[in-house]
């Protein structure tokens, strides 16, 4: 028999096999286990987080050149200091409270603050401060850089220090000693203080003293100079000098160890010591430096790697990641201030008794003492040293005369702090250096310095 066709040219089993599909199809869309046959392509995977790359030496030339030029234990302090954002707002706060305070009495005042002893050296220098928190997005920048490249950052200082140099706006002078030393054979310039018991800040334009960037230099306010300041040839000015007494008891805090690329500290400093013996922020076992994350306040380390290693929170973590390591570390400080209390009245204890016996007792905890405290103290380089490292010195042609060349200051212009500062900072310091247009805006960032 002839099959039949329909209109289409189709044979009758065509139909059957269409409405086989159609059946097929319909069990597809049933819900539930009884589907044979289901596509079972995994859901979309959300990208990995990477790990934001390390800056690169351009960024971190135009990261470092506002203090390049600083003398070499101001340079180290402040770098030490940037590790905690939220203590500078605190101090600069803390100034604008009691301005009444000056030399040893603000000294005194300050120790009782429970922060890191570079904050707590910083209150004798109020324009650092100044700048420092009035551009903490940028402060926040160099703690970072500091924390997760530091060789990096301590050559980028020597780079910046060669350039000015090259460029004759690098010289000695009354404020300062220029120098160009070889330490462990690296060849290294380095800048002292010219009278060691005054310490002068100085103020410049890093367009002026370092040339156009290759990365934007800080956003910086530099307002205009004063009449008269570029004829007088000077690319770097100094405010008022500051005479180091009991703000630096024992000497400077910090020094730069050109030889490894570090900072060292000074035991014997009033700071570093009271830090040492009553709260144990420094490391005992060596003279150099080590962070303190229970200073840190919360506010996120740059990368994931510099977070695990001192136990904090990343850019990028959750909002509770964050908030559960803040109660950590507010944890963590108050019962670093409950063990100081306890030794102090442990000691108070032993001083009350009576008799032979406490008589006894206080003597050989009072010899115990002073020997631990010896030994803890270390001694500060003398004039052929750098920090820790023996140095021998090649005085720089550049030594003979003073600053010259076209210039200007810089200023610690900027927003005022507020007293609600400190939270609003630190959200807005999380965005990074190195991403995007990092810190923005021009080279100059809206004129040139004058003098202070």
């Amino acid at each position: 028999m002839t099959p039949k066709f329909f209109r289409s040219g189709l044979p009758m089993y065509s139909t059957i096999m269409r409405n086989l599909l159609a059946i097929f199809c319909a069990a597809l869309l049933v819900p539930g286990d009884n589907v044979l046959f289901a596509s079972a392509s995994p859901p979309p995977q959300a990208p990995a987080a990477q790990e934001p790359a390390n800056l690169s030496a351009d960024q971190l030339n135009s990261l470092v050149a506002p203090i390049a030029l600083y003398p070499d234990p101001l340079l180290s302090q402040t770098l030490v200091a940037s590790t905690y954002p939220l203590e500078i707002v605190q101090l600069q706060q803390w100034l604008a409270k009691h301005k009444d305070l000056k030399d040893k009495a603000l000294a005194d005042a300050v120790q009782k603050e429970n922060w890191d002893p570079s904050i707590q050296a910083m209150a004798a220098l109020p324009d650092v401060v100044k700048q420092l928190a009035d551009n903490i997005k940028w402060t926040t920048e160099l703690g970072n850089a500091f924390l997760a490249q530091q060789a990096d950052v301590m050559n980028a200082v020597q780079r910046m220090r060669k350039k000015a140099a090259d460029a004759g706006k690098l010289k000695s002078s009354e404020q300062v000693k220029v120098e160009t030393k070889v330490v462990e054979s690296k060849t290294v310039v380095v800048i002292q203080q010219a009278n060691p018991q005054v310490v002068y800040v100085p103020s410049y334009d890093p367009v002026v003293v370092y040339g156009a960037p290759a990365y934007p230099y800080p956003p910086i306010v530099y307002p205009p100079p004063p009449p008269g300041y570029y004829a007088a040839g000077m690319a770097i000015s100094f405010g008022i000098g500051v005479a180091m007494g009991a703000a630096w008891g024992g000497g400077w805090g910090y020094n730069c160890g050109w030889g490894h690329n570090d900072v060292t500290i000074n035991r014997n400093n009033t700071f570093v010591n009271n830090g040492n013996i009553n709260r144990g922020n420094v490391n005992r076992g060596s003279n150099n430096w080590q962070h303190n994350p229970q200073h840190r306040g919360g506010a996120p380390y740059s990368n994931r790697a510099t977070a695990t290693k001192y136990g904090g929170t990343a850019r990028g973590d959750s909002m509770a990641t964050r908030q559960a390591n803040a109660r950590q570390a507010q944890g963590q400080r108050a019962s670093a201030g409950n063990r100081g209390a306890g030794a102090g009245a442990s000691n108070m204890a032993a001083n009350r008794g009576t008799g032979a016996g406490a008589s006894n007792v206080g003597a050989n905890r009072g010899t115990a003492g002073a020997s631990n405290m010896a030994a803890n103290r270390g001694g500060g380089g003398g004039g052929d040293r750098v920090g820790n490292q023996q140095v021998r010195s090649t005085p720089s042609a550049s030594n003979k005369s003073a600053f010259g060349g076209d210039s200007s200051g810089m200023s610690r212009g900027g927003a005022q702090a507020s007293s609600s500062r400190g939270s609003s900072s630190m959200g807005a310091s999380r965005g990074g250096f190195g991403g995007g247009g990092g810190f923005g805006g021009g080279g100059r960032g809206g004129g040139r310095g004058g003098r202070r």
